[in-house]
């Protein structure tokens, strides 16, 4: 299987608690994040949502849907949001927050592995399209989440971890 890893930064003028609530109710995504197509939760969790599983649907600028359900593994309030990926795509995604100069530091960590067939057979050619369908949808999500808290954008950035 390909292994994919990006690393996507948000900085948006907004408070650390407004930006984590909001990362928090993914059930809500689709009403601002566009790409976000669908997310319905199909376990529930403890009371702070840890082991809680939410099915979603993305769809970006190349012509395919990624379907997979996120299992939350950790939750350490307005710092980290962590879970495991299991569907099209295996591996973790990873929610860390901070305050720095003034803005809210949104840091997404995506380490998965492409588990469609047809996707692991084009990666050698695909994988930098497929990275870059990745950043335009973490662009629209801090285009909405900006929008939402009527807050700046100040960046978005995703780079590639060296290994």
């Amino acid at each position: 299987m390909t292994k994919f890893q990006l690393v996507t930064e948000w900085r948006i003028s907004a408070s650390l608690v407004e930006v984590f609530e909001a990362i928090t109710h993914c059930l809500d995504w689709p009403k601002w994040w566009l790409g976000s197509e669908k997310v319905e939760k199909l376990v529930m969790g403890d009371k702070n949502g840890v082991e809680c599983v939410h099915h979603f649907i993305w769809k970006g600028r190349i012509p395919y849907r990624l379907v997979f359900d996120i299992r939350v593994t950790r939750i350490v309030p307005l710092k980290l949001i962590e879970g495991q990926a299991s569907g099209e795509v295996i591996g973790t995604g990873r929610w860390n927050f901070f305050h720095e100069d003034g803005v809210t530091v949104v840091r997404y960590e995506w380490d998965v592995h492409l588990n469609r067939l047809w996707m692991n057979l084009v990666a050698p050619l695909a994988l930098p399209l497929f990275r870059w369908n990745h950043h335009q949808v973490m662009q629209q999500g801090a285009k909405g989440l900006a929008h939402l808290l009527h807050s700046r954008l100040e960046s978005v950035h995703t780079s590639i971890p060296s290994l």
